[in-house]
């Protein structure tokens, strides 16, 4: 007995000594590297052949560090208080406009001035030249440098001289800064069969009460069905994800729970208010661009079998920040402290990153090792890839053609468009009607040719790199004739490229879209596009099938024959159990 006392005791208490020795090793490793890093900057200070600037090399050394653990993590000096600021509330102060580098002008220009901002109250248009700021000249100035210009603190005054494009008229605005809110909701509305939609873009403090406010006044308006966007909207506040989830998800229900390596950082988040309609169907629209809170309330409400998510794979954002770990001199970190997990228990983060000394490995998540969970219905859904819609939709894709237009040309031949059209039309129709005629097309197309643009077709790269391959493997003497026809098919023939039909109704839409929001701001191009959107278009017709739309919330009769299956399993392991409990205190009487 006392040998068997002896090894118990051995047993137990080896692991505690295992892991005290294990702490005490890693406590003196960090003390000794931080005595190893001050040595080396004490010296450096002293005796390396030029002045160092502190801030700037412990900075480096810092986001070196930072970056060997993932993009998340990421330090803010007293110095950069504004970005802290910016990316916390998602404000702002300056004059609330877009802008853009304009190449044969070789200034910035305004692109987008926002709606009730100060930009569009002094009333600074598009294309309008960016001469100077306080009397500063903004010849051959950088985009990011006259943005730092143009901000600044709130209730200071700018003197802004412009010169207006279609008129060539130089102006003087003074204008005042303040802070600016970017759009987080900049549309929602009634489309047709009195489907509701609404366009959410990040989740900024308070964010959630508008998003609230929205849903009532359509549901007031007689919606009967909702579009929930979510496409590209980032994320932000966890909390403001749980406010709208408690919108739909009745009281009392686990949304998310956190857990980290301290203990502390385990939080359950439920709802925890009744709710405003736990029947009217959603549709959620997703995308790759829909990460971290967007995911939160996406996946929860597919968990929870309470809205159909439609779209593509989202981006697998499951870790958690603690956004303002205060650090000495008024500095702040963000930093990641823990993964969340939906209500069906599964985390949905999509990468591990693997630390090198070159800075952390993003690695995608193999299908292979990912694990199936259960929503509250017994369907089959997995983690560690994102949310993966109930119902993939592709979206329409853009033309290579149009890319190089709206994002590579240095021509400036669509800025120029749309100055000289916003300047001939003192108004247009609204949004919902709204659409580029044929005439206008066939302008901006005689534009585009006399200009002599020309983009890198993919079908012509293809053909080279082919060319190439049957060169190296020997086919290419064989085939020589049959590469020079398909060569002279595949030339450069920019009419036909812009009357082709997909490329002409793409690249008109996107010409709508910058036009409208020189008179409508963002809110008419969502609602302009929403016309031809092929994933809106999909949401509307299934809302406008009950049928199918309680048909993806239910499981499919093999899950459903797996759930009653486990379910029966459960029941039985938890009567057994209460037996083992039962005769195990009979025994203990006895």
């Amino acid at each position: 007995m006392k040998k068997l006392l002896f090894f118990l005791s051995v047993f137990i208490i080896t692991p505690i000594l295992a892991s005290a020795q294990n702490t005490s090793d890693h406590n003196f490793r960090v003390a000794k590297n931080l005595d190893v890093f001050n040595a080396i900057y004490r010296n450096l200070d002293l005796m390396y052949v030029d002045t160092l600037d502190a801030d700037k090399a412990v900075g480096t050394a810092i986001r070196a560090m930072l970056g060997s653990l993932d993009p998340y993590t990421e330090y803010y000096p007293e110095d950069k208080a504004g970005e802290y600021k910016q990316m916390l509330t998602g404000k702002y102060a300056g004059i609330g406009s877009v802008i853009s580098y304009s190449f044969t002008r070789k200034r910035v220009v305004i692109n987008e001035p926002y709606e009730g901002m100060p930009a569009a109250e002094a009333g600074l248009k598009k294309g309008d030249i960016i001469l100077s700021i306080d009397g500063e000249s903004m010849e051959d100035k950088t985009t990011a440098y006259v943005s730092d210009h143009l901000r600044g603190d709130a209730g200071t005054t700018m003197v802004l001289k412009i010169q207006r494009p279609s008129t060539g008229k130089k102006l003087t605005f003074k204008v005042q800064r303040r802070a600016i809110q970017m759009p987080f909701l900049p549309y929602y509305g009634m489309q047709p069969d009195n489907i509701g939609y609404i366009g959410y873009n990040q989740y900024v403090e308070g964010s959630a009460k508008d998003v609230r406010r929205a849903f009532i006044d359509l549901r007031n308006k007689g919606m009967k069905g909702l579009v929930l966007d979510l496409r590209n909207n980032g994320g932000g506040s966890v909390q403001e994800a749980i406010q709208i989830l408690n919108m739909f998800i009745p009281k009392g229900k686990q949304l998310l729970e956190m857990r980290g390596k301290v203990k502390d950082s385990r939080q359950v988040f439920n709802t925890t208010v009744e709710p405003i309609d736990t029947v009217m169907p959603i549709v959620v629209l997703v995308n790759d661009g829909t990460a971290s809170a967007s995911e939160i309330t996406s996946g929860a409400l597919q968990d929870l079998d309470r809205a159909v998510v439609l779209g593509t794979r989202t981006y697998g954002k499951g870790l958690v920040q603690v956004p303002n770990v205060p650090l000495p001199y008024n500095g702040k970190l963000k930093l990641t402290t823990a993964k969340y997990y939906i209500p069906s228990g599964r985390c949905i983060q999509a990468r591990s990153y693997k630390h090198t000394d070159n800075g952390y490995v993003a690695k995608e998540v193999a299908d292979s090792l990912t694990h199936e969970f259960r929503t509250a219905a017994g369907r089959i859904v997995r983690d560690g890839g994102g949310i993966k819609p109930d119902l993939e939709v592709q979206p329409d894709s853009l033309p290579n053609i149009a890319f190089y237009l709206s994002r590579v040309d240095t021509t400036d031949i669509l800025l120029n468009y749309e100055i000289d059209y916003i300047a001939k039309h003192p108004t247009i129709a609204k949004p919902s009607e709204f659409e580029l005629s044929d005439k206008d097309y066939e302008q901006f197309k005689d534009l585009v040719i006399k200009s002599g643009f020309t983009y890198d077709q993919v079908s012509e790269k293809y053909l080279k790199d082919l060319e190439k391959l049957a060169r190296f493997e020997g086919y290419y003497d064989d085939a020589k004739e049959e590469f020079e026809a398909l060569s002279k098919k595949l030339k450069h023939n920019i009419a036909k490229d812009l009357d082709y039909p997909y490329n002409k109704q793409k690249i008109k839409e996107m010409i709508a879209a910058d036009i409208l929001a020189a008179y409508y701001f963002e809110r008419g191009s969502i609602e302009n596009a929403l016309r031809t959107d092929k994933q809106m278009a999909a949401a509307v017709k299934l809302l406008n099938n009950e049928a199918e739309y309680r048909k993806l919330l239910e499981p499919a009769k093999e899950e459903a024959k797996t759930t009653k299956a486990e379910d029966k399993q459960a029941k039985a392991d938890k009567k057994q159990a209460k037996a083992d409990k039962k005769q195990g205190k009979n025994k203990k009487k006895k």
